[in-house]
This record gives C-alpha cells, sequence and structure tokens, in this order.
C-alpha cells in the first residue's frame, strides 16, 4: 500500500499520468470521428452497417470513401504511436528523470501528436505530417534510451 502511496507524491508520474491520458482519449475520439465520417458520407465497412441509414441493407453502401478513410488511416497512426509512448513512458518513470526533462518529453509528445492530427485530417502539405510523425517517435525513442541506459 505505501507503494502506491508513494507513486500519488512522484511528480513525474503523475505528470507522465495527466499526458498519457491526454493522448489516449485523443486516440479513442478517433474511432467516433471516424464513425461520424461514415455516417455523413454513408461509407460502410459492413452490409450490416448501412441499416443505420436505410431501412434495407444496401451493397451500394459498402464504399470506400477517401474522408473516411484519412480519418481511419489517422486513428491507426495513433496506435502506432500512442502505445508505444505510454508503455516506454510508464518506463521511464521509473528512472527517475527530472521533472522539467520529464514534461519536456511529454508535452513535445502531445503537441505533436495533436499536430499530426490536425496536419493528416485537414490534408496539409508534406512535411507537416511527417515532421510530427517525427518529433513524436524520437521523443519515444529518447524516453527508451533513457531506459535502457538506466537499466544496463
Amino acid at each position: 500500500m505505501s507503494s502506491l502511496s508513494s507513486m500519488k507524491d512522484n511528480q513525474v508520474f503523475l505528470a507522465f499520468s495527466t499526458y498519457a491520458i491526454i493522448v489516449i482519449l485523443k486516440m479513442m475520439l478517433m474511432s467516433f470521428w471516424t464513425s461520424y465520417f461514415r455516417l455523413t458520407r454513408k461509407a460502410f465497412a459492413n452490409l450490416e452497417d448501412t441499416k443505420l441509414v436505410s431501412p434495407t441493407e444496401d451493397k451500394k453502401l459498402v464504399i470506400v470513401n477517401p474522408d473516411v478513410e484519412r480519418v481511419r488511416r489517422c486513428h491507426q497512426n495513433d496506435l502506432e504511436n500512442v502505445i508505444p509512448f505510454v508503455l516506454v513512458g510508464l518506463l521511464y518513470t521509473l528512472t527517475g528523470p527530472e521533472l522539467s526533462t520529464a514534461l519536456l518529453h511529454f508535452r513535445v509528445f502531445v503537441v505533436s501528436r495533436i499536430f499530426h492530427t490536425i496536419a493528416y485530417v485537414g490534408c496539409l502539405p508534406q512535411p507537416s505530417r511527417g515532421l510530427c510523425f517525427m518529433v513524436g517517435v524520437l521523443v519515444t525513442f529518447s524516453m527508451a534510451w533513457t531506459v535502457l541506459s538506466t537499466a544496463l
């Protein structure tokens, strides 16, 4: 029980928890955004889903829509980047980093993911999306390097 109490007093862990929840919620909201685009564009992945907008199953509504696919790919990219950030970030908090350094890592990652989503869904020209992606990956690698160098 004392270890749980000490985690609540750990400022780095509390900061990590806050920023991890922000990107997790953003990632979860992407599925609702995909559903919104599917409904408004009437572009469904499965035949049974067409009953949401048509009284009968309509094969013409099982289509690939570029807007839906763009949001779906953005969500997929979140899954590929947020999950490693959360796992590596949790281990990173156990290395006892300085609060200012940890906050820099966490904040830069969150901002990069938010701007990545804006660039992806907003169809901003490259290299905007690529730079946002790379910044987030570099933050995760930086934390992973700290974990490895501390452990070895």
